[in-house]
């Protein structure tokens, strides 16, 4: 019998991938999926009862070559909730497309992922920002000028999703509700995104500055974008791990950021680890897979 051909990143791939999760790490509805942004992979040690699985062996993944993304899907338990962690993005600067680089969300909805944890490190506009500063995602502005929506509509997802509150108002009082209950100063602002792979010129902080982006990083927005058309709920930080370029006299570098974001990694350990104890044991509005 001839396999049935299934369309690369599609809603059937995502479920054919989530049967792979499903059957290698027994992952069933977890209460939170986290996606770890550059050097914030600490986060997959603190979970509890982890079981890892490589990219390379789930379908419809890439492997990941940017230093501070190991490429590895962890499923285990985290502040006593099951979680699933994601440590290691597919960059639309390597050369993906975002439907690509959103295929992750598609896959942890199929696993009955209804919550999303978007995490970045960014550079900061704001010029009152701080290296080690964590921000949360208030908003952002997409400036990579592409959308993971874009082509045939698939089952699972919303045709025009509405964004006027990309990121959840409930989870984002969570959020800062854990952030109180640790003494944890938490900033708030906007994200953008753009393509990369070069850091902004100083005209364009100018301008992104004029446009009312508080923070700048090369990610995050079409998983996104994707999650509000799937029906998850979404939250999201940004790990301020540089002034953004001009605002200093340093230059910056990859490796800057990834120093940065270790420094940091603590209380963002912390915090996302409170988080998730405090979500509620079940999501009442979950829509169907």
């Amino acid at each position: 019998m001839t396999r049935r051909s299934v369309p690369a990143h599609s809603a059937d791939a995502a479920r054919e991938a989530a049967a792979v999760i499903r059957e290698r790490l027994g992952v069933n509805a977890p209460a939170c999926a986290i996606i770890l942004g550059s050097g914030l992979g600490g986060l997959a040690d603190r979970i509890e009862n982890a079981k890892r699985l490589p990219y390379s062996e789930i379908p419809g993944f890439h492997a990941t070559n940017v230093l501070g993304h190991k490429g590895q899907l962890i499923a285990g338990t985290l502040g006593g909730r099951d979680v699933i962690a994601l440590a290691g993005r597919f960059h639309m600067y390597e050369g993906h497309s975002p439907q690509v680089s959103a295929f992750p969300v598609r896959v942890v909805h199929a696993l009955g992922a209804r919550t999303l944890f978007v995490s970045n490190a960014a550079g900061g506009i704001r010029r009152t920002f701080s290296a080690g500063d964590l921000m949360l995602i208030e908003d952002h502005i997409n400036l990579q000028f592409v959308n993971p929506l874009a082509g045939p509509v698939e089952s699972t997802d919303e045709r025009f999703p509405d964004m006027s509150a990309p990121y959840s108002p409930r989870l984002k009082a969570l959020l800062r509700e854990a952030a109180k209950r640790l003494h944890m100063p938490l900033q708030a602002g906007v994200y953008v995104g753009l393509l990369g792979p070069t850091y902004e010129t100083l005209a364009e902080v100018r301008m992104l500055e004029k446009l009312g982006a508080d923070a700048t990083g090369m990610s995050t927005v079409p998983e996104v974008i994707l999650a509000n058309a799937l029906g998850l709920e979404v939250v999201g930080v940004s790990l301020i791990s540089n002034p953004a370029a001009g605002l200093t006299p340093e230059k910056l570098s990859h490796a800057d950021v990834m120093r940065a974001a270790e420094a940091a990694g603590e209380k963002f350990c912390q915090l996302v680890t409170e988080f998730v104890k405090m979500l509620p044991s079940a999501t009442s509005s979950a829509p169907a897979s």
